[in-house]
């Protein structure tokens, strides 16, 4: 036995020593030098309005006492992970646009890749506690302030950031685990996990199996509370006698329907159907997607038709930048 944890200590430590002094060298948009310059500043002006956007929504729901309700606290949380999400990702993709140093060390590809993840487990998780939220409000209204009482509402987004946490470290844990060549081109711009394995000495089969299975984990169980949510709400909002019950209940729902369909129908398309290597721009234009533009839109999609929140940003406008010092 003594034997055998000597023998693994061993194996770690010379995994560990192969992979000091890694570099990795991204492509980028390389491919298309003459874009490099308006890519950067379609891609800094996006970023721009998202960490704007995302801090403005924390700010309103934060300054109006009427958005002091389990909804917004949900959906300034959502923001919250969305800045963090693209600020973990943007950076490096305008640095690598403007600068002729591609590269990026083993260690900063995995924090990159660690907080990357966790961010993106902890959004579908969060989408899935919004739905539970619309479930409860418009299936129990004259519970919900009972049934999603503050502590409720504290616990659920806690266990949303513990998981996307765990599943980050689980994963990582894999990656650190193997070995990896000195220099690697990889044709990305960001430390997304196959983009690792690809640049891996060793076999990456166990890490690419553990990688599928929380994946698929981490969606079936989202999307399932997701669907449950909504089929219970579409029942009982069809039983309902009121005259226009179901189309008060969309205009609730639509938004959330909106950022739901966004966000796992882009992961779907980026895991089960752009496998190929031809496909690696549209890879790329699709991860652009997801890291920088919903982020952008999400803040949108849920403020344009909300009264309370364009009352609020009005007034902030009034206050700050009209009104007289």
């Amino acid at each position: 036995m003594n034997c055998l944890i000597f023998s693994n200590r061993i194996q770690m430590h010379h995994s560990t020593n192969q992979s000091t002094g890694v570099l990795f060298v991204f492509l980028g948009f390389s491919e298309y030098p003459h874009l490099q310059v308006p890519l950067f500043l379609v891609f800094l002006i996006i970023y721009t309005i998202t960490v704007l956007e995302n801090l403005g929504m924390i700010l309103v729901i934060r300054i109006n006492a009427k958005l002091h309700t389990p909804m917004y606290f949900f959906l300034s949380h959502l923001s919250f992970i969305d800045l963090c999400y693209t600020t973990v990702i943007a950076p490096k993709l305008l640095d690598l646009l403007i600068t002729t140093d591609r590269s990026m060390s083993l260690k900063g590809c995995i924090i990159q890749f660690y907080f990357g993840c966790a961010c993106v487990v902890a959004q579908t998780f969060m989408l899935a506690v919004m739905a539970y939220d619309r479930f409860v409000a418009i299936c129990n209204p004259l519970l919900y302030t009972v049934a999603m009482s503050r502590r409720l509402c504290t616990l659920l987004v806690t266990i949303t950031y513990l998981w996307g946490g765990l599943c980050a470290t689980t994963l990582t844990y894999f990656l650190l685990a193997l070995s990896y060549c000195r220099s690697t081109t990889i044709n990305h711009f960001c430390c997304e996990y196959s983009a690792i394995l690809s640049a891996s000495c060793s076999d990456s089969s166990f890490s690419q199996l553990a990688c599928l299975l929380v994946c698929m984990f981490n969606e079936i169980c989202s999307l399932l509370i997701i669907i449950v949510s909504y089929i219970v709400i579409f029942v009982t909002v069809i039983k309902i006698p009121t005259k226009g019950a179901f189309q008060k209940a969309l205009s609730t729902c639509a938004p959330h329907l909106t950022a739901i369909s966004f966000c796992h129908g882009i992961i779907l398309l980026l895991y089960c159907v752009l496998k190929s290597k031809s496909s690696l721009l549209l890879v790329k234009i699709v991860t652009v997607f997801y890291s920088m533009v919903i982020p952008m839109l999400n803040p949108l999609i849920y403020s344009l038709r909300n009264k309370d929140v364009k009352e609020t940003v009005r007034k902030l406008i009034h206050v700050k930048i009209l009104s007289p010092s």
